[in-house]
């Protein structure tokens, strides 16, 4: 018996076709692959659709711009590294102390973020992650301070957790001369004041 059509939900967009699947993901591997061997500021829609073996059309069609294929990128590694948060090995993952995890997190994000500089800036004018990225490090970061005990406006104590970790304050503290390991030791410090931590 075939299978049977399903119709998409009113809210959900509709379902992508074989080939513009196929497509997005060869651009979005060779965009990857050029940033990595390149760097971000080299990378042009159109050496990324020669790369993929595409017209460049088809890069602006399906990203509409340059900030929107470096989205699409940036998505790539907060996809896996979110995955490593869910589901990696402790401290990062499940399994640790929460306050384990909360360092491991905060050290984490510190470090990608630097690694992926010039890509979020790249991704978007302000310099930040989207806003599905910021929801998912502010929920994780709440939920490990409701397991901490931490009493308060768990919301806004985690927007102070991680504004310390984004690229516009990181960048005025690195222009102040700030290595990185002053930069952790100092949201440490702030982890351990907010949550009470000995």
């Amino acid at each position: 018996m075939p299978e049977p059509l399903l119709l998409p939900m009113a809210d959900q967009p509709p379902a992508e076709r074989a080939d513009a699947a196929r497509n997005r993901e060869a651009l979005l591997c060779a965009a990857r692959r050029l940033v990595e061997e390149r760097g971000v500021g080299c990378v042009t829609m159109e050496a990324v659709a020669a790369a993929a073996g595409v017209g460049k059309g088809t890069v602006f069609r399906r990203f509409e711009s340059r900030e929107g294929l470096m989205a699409a990128v940036l998505d790539f590694s907060e996809t896996a590294w979110q995955a490593s948060v869910i589901s990696g090995p402790p401290p990062l993952g499940p399994g640790a102390d929460p306050w384990d995890r909360l360092i491991a997190f905060g050290r984490s994000r510190l470090e990608t973020t630097l690694v992926h500089a010039d890509l979020i800036r790249a991704a978007g004018a302000t310099g930040s992650r989207a806003v599905g990225a910021y929801s998912f490090t502010a929920m994780h970061v709440q939920h490990l301070l409701g397991q901490l005990g931490v009493d308060g406006d768990l919301p806004v104590l985690a927007t102070a957790l991680l504004a310390p970790l984004e690229i516009p304050i990181l960048e005025r503290q690195q222009a102040g001369g700030f290595p990185v390991e002053r930069l952790l030791t100092g949201w440490e410090d702030l982890a351990r004041r907010v949550t009470g931590h000995a």
